[in-house]
């Protein structure tokens, strides 16, 4: 799918219910914390209020954060995204690896959220920043309740949608409870096109590029607006997780 192609497509799907979809996404693949956890009721209440399609598989993930202990949680969430290279949450990853074109593939994520009217947020509880095509962010910035926002946002999951399907279908094969929010991502999606199944089959077979390089240069803190349109608000805080390969999630930004 082009630029051209991937704008109207945009357009098409943009809707308040893909926003919401996006937004409990972007909770619920965060690394679990007890403000998180103290969420649930909320999130819950706003899933009821979407289509079959969607809110079955958002409740699965919901119920599962329901049922377990924080701790079991957290060494849970570090094995499924931190430890797995295909089931990595930055979109980039897939078709780049961590090598030099990354770098520009990660400019077009900040260009987007600055067209939008985003722009950096730093902060002194934020050491280690955040890159801009975690897909959490991508999901808050789309869910934001500003109509650029969200056609930009769904253009940057076409853009990677290979990706986006390859950690789907990775999670969904791990038997993972974060599977439920791709799958619910994705429903909102226009159906794959031929090329863009033989793309996901490519990556599949393939896997990333594994040239390695440094990316510190490309690791600020990313973008997210605090928006009273929002159905609930993100967690406050999160402490620090075990050591890992990825950088953390906490974020912040503003408009």
């Amino acid at each position: 799918m082009n630029r051209v192609a991937r704008a109207a497509a945009a357009r098409r799907v943009a809707s308040r219910e893909s926003a919401v979809v996006q937004r409990l996404a972007a909770l619920l693949l965060e690394y679990p914390t007890r403000d998180l956890l103290d969420l649930l009721p909320t999130m819950t209440a706003a899933a009821e209020g979407l289509p079959a399609h969607l809110r079955v598989p958002l409740e699965g993930t919901l119920d599962h954060l329901r049922t377990h202990d924080l701790g079991e949680l957290e060494a849970a969430y570090v094995t499924t995204f931190d430890l797995a290279r295909r089931r990595s949450l930055y979109l980039t990853y897939y078709a780049y690896g961590d090598t030099r074109k990354r770098g520009v593939a990660l400019v077009e994520f900040k260009q987007a959220y600055r067209a939008a009217g985003f722009t950096m947020a730093t902060s002194e509880d934020l050491p280690d920043g955040e890159l801009p095509d975690h897909l959490c962010v991508v999901l808050e910035f789309g869910s934001s309740g500003d109509e650029r926002a969200q056609e930009a946002a769904l253009r940057l999951l076409l853009a990677h949608r290979a990706g986006l399907e390859l950690l789907r279908l990775g999670l969904l094969e791990a038997g993972s409870p974060w599977a439920g929010p791709l799958v619910a991502v994705c429903a909102t999606l226009p159906p794959l096109d031929g090329d863009e199944r033989a793309a996901v089959a490519r990556l599949a077979a393939e896997g990333p590029p594994g040239e390695e390089v440094g990316l510190q240069p490309f690791a600020p803190p990313s973008y997210m607006p605090d928006s009273t349109s929002h159905p609930f608000p993100r967690p406050s805080s999160q402490p620090s997780r075990q050591p890992s390969t990825q950088p953390s999630t906490k974020r912040r930004a503003r408009r």
